[in-house]
């Protein structure tokens, strides 16, 4: 700002009551414009990157995107100020079956189905659902505060990331890591896809197991096998049983009479069968589960699949075609029954597989689909991360999580069968049936030299296109492009601990493939957002919040506080309403104190603060405990111990800054002292500038409204240089008077609240220091004694005259009397006295026990047995004094 712009901010009177929504408006609407988000603007300086995780195009963002976001932007902002080129890049996710889920749904309310309308007509209706929410998305990250540069905003279906996406399958193709085969797969009969194993959830249901009896071909008895889906039983090959299996070793080679179906099936030998388990004997359906799809390989078995693409019967099935299922399941146990082949029905809890997006009932189901061979892949991640070239997890319990999938990883199935998404770069010969993959469909037939094409109807999984996030989103393939070259690898990816498999693996996975490089140094887990209860928020159980409900509520700032403060890596986050409120609270004391300080202020520049030369023991305390706070909290940060940042941030603007400096510094500025006056307005104006950039990360619009009123410096407080920790400014000697001041100050106003004297009324007071050095300390800040301990008489003496009949206390280095003749009952005193006697005796018993064990002594850092050993020598003193004392009054 230029001099007159300067006064003009500071002759504008700061509002009684802070305005979220109007200072939230203003200010995010003048960052945008006047181009603060975007990167690059600092050539020479260090980048500093975060890709955002995409939220996907399904939907608003909910509280958990709230919480992840906000850690970002904290990091972003704090390494902004720091002087880096910090570039936070925001995107969004296609998120293929979830929207095409949600889009089919929609229109299925007006009577169409996706194939009425055809592939083509179909996508125009997804792009318009993700224009929609793409816009709705861009007003929750202004309303949330995100310095976000927009300019670089990326979307998986963009022409850049396809290219990269075409690149990395055509590369892995022709490597021999993707290929194309018959497996049995998990299967969505709703949204008729194929899911990966990470796609399926497990739940308990409560479920039956038929016991059936399948006749030997020769009529000379049967084999008993179990099934909780006798449906399946149509498409049987075979019956195993374990070699060794004495009962069974005779009948290997002969064969059993399908019931039902009438289909002669062989009995084999694997030792896939478990011989202690039920009969002894399996069922073999190598169409529909995915283990004896294994076995059935090995033995060379027909597969035989008895379901279509939506979970019905199809023509294998016979009569039971064109029934659903669960109807059929129904039918042929019935059917069973009355062949006399059902000899039991258990009740059976088992887990069941059901669609992470649609709810459905997974069908393990033969067909062809497109796999990557994850284990070449994973091992070069395994060998990163034992060689101490992986990521850091942070927490790093997540290390063993991550190891543990990769080391156990199975091939992935990447093919769906959707149209929305990224479209599978493989095309086939109409004529002859050959298929080539290629960049292209002009690579393609220059492949086959052929112009009769068709592509490869299916799309590809959306965590194939997101794995390759943090380098397609900034110009990869083209490893000559500047931004690549300048921004990558990242910094750090925030992500929750529930897709440590879905995206982080993977996008470890491809980038050391194609960059060499990992795609990130830091990996910071957080855990969910749970409800009060500590319940996942969910739509069935209403629990969900909003975070613009928040915001409009308390404010943005409020809202950003909580959840960041309320954070400790990787542990699941209870909302609580109340914290935000607190937050709420904690601001407003921010603004209020700022307000007084600019009201004390006034006619002060920027040029005229001057925190050198002469200052008085509070100025010289308060700039030491900024000092050592924003040392502290840089550290934190870059620990990413947001919980203990807010704590301190906390404590050191509510009880350093706003509860004992400001009330010191008034004496100052209602004083007579011009010097002491200039002085003081020059460290509260200082403090109160390195205070809010501390805290502007956190709450980016009260810091921005309140710093524009004070003086300063440059355009904004987004680029105001962080707090950077001064060494002129350690004053251990003023910490050590502060602190005998505030004991001495807060144990009088303790005897007043005992004995309900006002603070308005004046009271004698009588001190009795230790030493010299604490009497002098005493004696050159008498006049902040006398003021907030409001005495009418006061004394600070060596050998100070005891008085009857008074209040005491005993703080470090003194002994504090107040004659409050007429307003003490000397048996409550001794009694007061003896409670504290017995709580000094706990506190010294437990430090004596803590010094006595040898595991601690022998263990713990000289420094801290050095602070117990302080901590003893001073509650032994106050013992004494208060038994001294006792002694005095029952005299």
């Amino acid at each position: 700002m230029t001099e007159n712009q300067d006064q003009q901010a500071l002759s504008a009177e700061m509002p009684t009551t802070y305005d979220p929504k109007a200072a939230e408006q203003k200010w995010y609407h003048y960052w945008l414009e006047s181009g603060f988000f975007k990167a690059g603007q600092r050539p020479d300086a260090k980048p500093y990157t975060i890709v955002i995780p995409p939220p996907n195009v399904t939907g608003m963002l909910h509280i958990g995107h709230a919480l992840d976001f906000t850690l970002q932007d904290i990091m972003t902002r704090t390494k902004r100020m720091q002087g880096y080129d910090a570039l936070w890049l925001p995107g969004s996710d296609h998120a293929g079956i979830a929207t095409q889920t949600k889009v089919e749904q929609k229109l299925r309310e007006q009577g169409v189905t996706r194939y009425d309308l055809g592939r083509e007509k179909f996508l125009e209706k997804v792009w318009e659902w993700k224009d929609q929410y793409a816009a709705t998305i861009h007003e929750q990250w202004a309303k949330m505060g995100f310095s976000l540069d927009y300019s670089r905003e990326r979307f998986t279906l963009d022409e850049g990331l396809s290219q990269a996406v075409r690149e990395v399958f055509v590369k892995l193709y022709e490597k021999g890591l993707i290929y194309r085969g018959k497996y049995i797969i998990n299967w969505d009969p709703a949204a008729r896809t194929a899911l990966s194993d990470i796609e399926v959830e497990y739940k308990e249901v409560n479920g039956h197991l038929y016991h059936l009896q399948y006749p030997l071909s020769d009529g000379s008895g049967h084999i008993t096998v179990a099934t909780t889906r006798p449906e399946t039983m149509l498409g049987d090959t075979a019956v195993a049983v374990h070699p060794e299996d004495e009962r069974y070793r005779h009948l290997v080679g002969k064969t059993l009479r399908l019931p039902i179906v009438n289909r002669e099936i062989p009995i084999i030998a694997d030792e896939y069968v478990e011989k202690e388990f039920g009969s002894g004997a399996v069922k073999i359906t190598p169409a529909h589960d995915p283990n004896d799809f294994e076995v059935g390989l090995r033995h060379n078995l027909p597969q035989i699949n008895v379901m279509d693409e939506t979970g019905t019967m199809n023509g294998e099935a016979g009569k039971y075609q064109g029934l659903d299922r669960s109807d059929c399941r129904k039918q042929i146990v019935k059917d069973l029954q009355e062949m006399g082949v059902l000899i039991k029905i258990e009740d059976h809890l088992h887990q069941v597989g059901h669609s992470e997006r649609t709810g459905a009932v997974v069908e393990p189901y033969l067909s062809t689909q497109w796999f990557v061979k994850m284990k070449p892949l994973a091992e070069a991640a395994i060998e990163a991360q034992q060689s101490g070239k992986g990521v850091n997890f942070v927490p790093d319990r997540f290390e063993k999580t991550y190891l543990h999938w990769i080391e156990n990883v199975r091939d992935w199935c990447i093919s769906r069968q959707l149209w929305w998404g990224h479209r599978i770069p493989a095309w086939y010969c109409e004529a002859t049936g050959e298929m080539v993959v290629a960049r292209s469909e002009e690579e393609a037939r220059a492949k086959l030299g052929r112009d009769d094409l068709k592509q490869d109807e299916d799309v590809l999984d959306t965590w194939f296109s997101s794995a390759l996030w943090p380098f397609s989103t900034l110009g990869w393939p083209d490893e000559n492009n500047e931004e690549f070259k300048r921004y990558f690898p990242t910094d750090v990816l925030v992500t929750g601990y529930d897709i440590i498999y879905f995206w982080v693996a993977r996008m470890i996975f491809q980038s050391l493939e194609f960059t060499g490089e990992m795609p990130f140094k830091d990996v910071l887990m957080h855990g969910l957002v749970r409800d009060s209860e500590g319940r996942k928020m969910s739509k069935s159980l209403g629990n969900g919040v909003d975070p613009l409900e928040v915001i409009e509520k308390y404010g943005t700032d409020a809202m950003r506080y909580m959840l960041s403060t309320s954070n400790t890596p990787g542990q699941d986050l209870r909302f609580r309403w109340e914290r935000v409120e607190q937050a709420r609270n904690f601001a407003n004391k921010i603004w209020n104190a700022s307000r007084f300080a600019l009201m004390n202020l006034e006619g002060v520049k920027y040029a005229d603060i001057d925190i050198s030369g002469d200052l008085s023991t509070s100025d010289r305390w308060i700039l030491h405990r900024m000092n050592e706070t924003a040392k502290e909290i840089t550290r934190l940060i870059d620990a990413y111990e947001f919980g203990e940042t807010g704590r301190l941030l906390y404590n050191f603007i509510w009880d350093d800054l706003c509860d004992w400096y400001i009330e010191f510094a008034k004496l100052s500025l209602y004083g007579e002292d011009a010097a002491a006056k200039q002085k003081t307005q020059s460290v509260l104006a200082f403090v109160l500038d390195r205070t809010l950039r501390m805290i502007h990360p956190f709450m980016p619009f009260i810091s921005e409204e309140i710093w524009q009123h004070l003086p300063h410096d440059g355009e904004t407080i987004m680029l105001a240089a962080w707090p950077e920790y001064d060494a002129s400014l350690e004053a251990p000697d003023a910490v050590q008077e502060m602190n005998l001041l505030i004991d001495v100050i807060r144990s009088v106003r303790n005897i007043r609240a005992e004995v309900n004297v006002p603070m308005s009324k004046k009271i004698e007071l009588v001190i009795k220091p230790s030493s010299t050095d604490v009497l002098e300390v005493l004696t050159r800040n008498e006049h902040y004694v006398r003021r907030f301990c409001n005495t009418s008489e006061y004394e600070a003496a060596l050998n100070a005259t005891v008085p009857d009949k008074a209040m005491t206390a005993v703080v470090t280095g003194a002994e504090l009397f107040l004659p409050l003749s007429g307003l003490i009952d000397i048996s409550q005193e001794i009694e007061r006295l003896t409670k504290e006697l017995d709580n000094l005796n706990k506190e010294v018993e437990r430090v004596e026990k803590k010094l006595a064990n040898e595991g601690f002594v022998a263990k713990a850092p000289a420094k801290v047995i050095e602070e117990e050993r302080a901590k003893m020598a001073d509650y032994s003193e106050k013992r004494d004094k208060v038994l001294a004392r006792i002694a005095e009054l029952k005299g």
